[in-house]
């Protein structure tokens, strides 16, 4: 070997050596990186259910911006990506058991995270995505699957009739392949309290959304999703 090519090697060696030394800060680096993007800028969400089809699949991925609700509020329409408003039930203090999901490793929840980052399915998320229907104040009943919405305090939307009192009928754009799909679902009317939203999945037919949890309160908002990203051949904005 001559020595300029022994130069050469041992150079090369050097820099797998260097590169090797420096892989660790990168990873953790990268992971920092990736920590700030999703507690702060935007989020990949797996889509877990039916319950917004034919918007969104089960197995689709969409991206959630979560600086939209820093500066300004929710509005009707918006599709958005809430925390679970039924009861925690890893929390101990209501004094029942609580299942093996709560008892996760440190390896497991670094896992998941990982997956929630790429919008990977974890099998833990406990995070829900709906359409905004009504907003805080107002007083929303449906009848035969429309929807009406009043603003006024002690309004009533509808008569003993089911015809419309002083609320209107709230519609969105939709098609056999986008948006809210009828049903004939009827609910009494319901005031919307300060800070809450109601909430519908566009599968309205199959949907665990604010019929049966009433409001979602802004606190529990993460983001609006912006975005469906995948698959590819149905990416859209919402």
């Amino acid at each position: 070997m001559t020595p300029s090519t022994q130069d050469e090697f041992q150079g090369k060696r050097g820099g797998a050596l260097r590169f090797l030394k420096e892989l660790p800060v990168l990873v953790v680096l990268a992971l920092g990186i990736a920590l700030l993007i999703k507690a702060f800028l935007v989020q990949a969400f797996y889509i877990p259910s039916a319950s917004m089809e034919p918007t969104l699949r089960q197995g689709d991925r969409v991206l959630v911006n979560k600086l939209t609700y820093r500066f300004g509020d929710p509005k009707r329409g918006d599709v958005i990506v809430f925390r679970d408003p039924y009861p925690d039930p890893c929390d101990a203090s209501s004094g029942t058991p609580t299942p093996p999901s709560c008892h996760r490793s440190v390896v497991r929840k670094g896992f998941d995270w990982f997956a929630e980052v790429f919008g990977l399915p974890t099998g833990e998320t406990r995070d829900f995505i709906k359409r905004i229907v009504g907003l805080p104040g107002e007083t929303i009943a449906i009848r035969d699957g429309n929807v009406y919405v009043c603003s006024q305090p002690a309004c009533q939307p509808l008569k003993a009739d089911g015809t419309p009192k002083d609320g209107e009928r709230i519609d969105f754009a939709h098609s056999a392949t986008h948006g809210p799909q009828q049903d004939h679902d009827n609910v009494p009317a319901f005031a919307i309290p300060k800070n809450q939203y109601w909430v519908m999945g566009d599968n309205r037919a199959n949907s665990s959304d604010s019929r049966t949890f009433k409001g979602v309160d802004r606190k529990l908002i993460i983001g609006k999703a912006f975005v469906l990203v995948w698959p590819p051949n149905r990416f859209h904005g919402l």
